[in-house]
């Protein structure tokens, strides 16, 4: 038997879908015959599983520590598993144990790669980087080092989260950048301040900004709407005219123009819908694509600049981020704006395009 006690961190998600983080090898109906049978309770009194979990609840499990560590669970010295991991006593089972060292190993590594990234903001739940042009926000093979990656290696490194808090809940980007874009992230570090970005995401009241540069000279704002079709094999997307496809979805972009040059304008865009490559592909399809966008954008153009200054990728820079009006727990959120410093290579533009 072992009691589980559960953490800030952990609150706030279901019970049967905390056990199966802890117990990953379990199946469904091994968990349900286990909570209809009271071999597993919460505060000692029979549960069905759905019940939201709280800080200090205590879940037992009156299993034997053979079953515990067969469904990939750990078992603590003094039958205690503490979710703020300050038993550093832990049984775990072979593979287990391997497959945890792996892991701290790739933080680690990641966090000494990139090093200490500029966070423009953090406080107990949440945390905004400034991830630079060229670093995955995902990984998107198993050998990759990404910034989720990073994210745990600087929270293990200030002693935030441990090996043990990690079996149950891992801190994560909740929004996602392309490897060339550059910009804020937004990261969450327990499980409530990723429910909550996602969940200000979801309802468009965090507002994102991004500032770029695009061929030809724009002089009024406007915002463009329409369907996006994304094609997985080719890792492109398209415009429909309609809703009429179900695999669309709708999108929205409005930007307005910064400063004009010869053959370029520098622009800020809102992103009131975040699909992937929805920037690019908007502005592409009016005829101003973004400077570096060898995806959507043109050649000649590219090559112009990526000859006279090597810009290679786009040039597209998440600038901005703009809370709404918050209360409570998150009152130190409220109206919060965050920005993040344009890079380099947008200050040697401006000082030596061909002004308009």
């Amino acid at each position: 038997m072992i009691k589980i006690r559960i953490s800030e961190k952990d609150a706030g998600q279901r019970m049967d879908k905390y056990l199966h983080k802890y117990l990953a090898k379990s199946t469904s109906s091994f968990l349900y015959k286990m909570l209809r049978k009271k071999n597993i309770t919460l505060n000692g009194k029979k549960a069905a599983g759905n019940e939201m979990l709280q800080k200090e609840d205590e879940i037992t499990l009156f299993l034997s520590d053979e079953t515990i560590l067969k469904f990939g669970g750990i078992v603590p010295d003094g039958g205690i598993y503490d979710g703020n991991g300050i038993n550093s006593s832990l049984q775990k089972s072979p593979r287990e144990e391997q497959r945890m060292e792996s892991k701290s190993e790739q933080y680690k590594k990641a966090y000494e790669t990139y090093g200490r990234l500029e966070i423009i903001f953090e406080n107990e739940h949440i945390l905004v980087v400034n991830k630079p042009s060229g670093m995955l926000t995902q990984k998107a093979s198993s050998k990759d080092l990404s910034l989720n990656e990073w994210l745990i290696g600087y929270l293990l490194e200030k002693g935030e989260v441990t090996q043990i808090t990690l079996h149950t809940f891992k801190p994560s980007v909740c929004n996602r950048l392309d490897r060339n874009t550059s910009g804020l992230v937004l990261c969450g570090k327990t499980l409530a301040g990723s429910q909550k970005i996602s969940a200000l995401l979801k309802d468009r009241t965090l507002r994102k900004y991004y500032c770029l540069y695009v061929k030809g000279v724009i002089t009024k704002g406007a915002q463009i709407e329409g369907y996006l079709k994304k094609d997985g094999q080719s890792n492109r997307v398209m415009l429909c005219k309609d809703a009429e496809d179900e695999d669309a979805s709708y999108i929205k972009t409005v930007y307005k123009p910064l400063k004009n040059y010869r053959n370029m304008t520098m622009l800020e865009v809102e992103l009131v819908t975040g699909k992937t490559h929805q920037i690019r592909i908007h502005l592409a399809s009016i005829g101003h694509p973004v400077l570096g966008d060898y995806k959507y954008g043109y050649l000649e153009f590219n090559d112009r600049y990526k000859k006279k200054y090597g810009i290679t990728t786009q040039l597209l820079h998440a600038s901005r981020l703009e809370f709404p009006q918050m209360e409570g727990e998150w009152a130190d959120l409220s109206g919060l704006v965050l920005t993040a410093p344009n890079p380099e290579i947008f200050q040697v533009l401006d000082e030596n395009a061909e002004m308009g």
